[in-house]
C-alpha cells in the first residue's frame, strides 16, 4: 500500500511531461508538412 504513495505522484508526473512534450511538438511546427517529409525520404539525391 505503501507503494501508491509512490507510484500515483510519479505517474502524474510522467503523464505532465508527455503532455508537455506533445504542446512543445504542436507549438513548434512539428507536424506541419509531413507530406514533403515523405516525400523526402523516398526520393534519391
Amino acid at each position: 500500500m505503501d507503494i501508491l504513495y509512490l507510484l500515483i505522484p510519479l505517474s502524474v508526473v510522467l503523464v505532465l511531461f508527455i503532455l508537455l512534450a506533445l504542446w512543445w511538438a504542436i507549438y513548434s511546427n512539428q507536424f506541419d508538412d509531413l507530406e514533403q517529409e515523405s516525400q523526402r525520404i523516398i526520393e534519391n539525391d
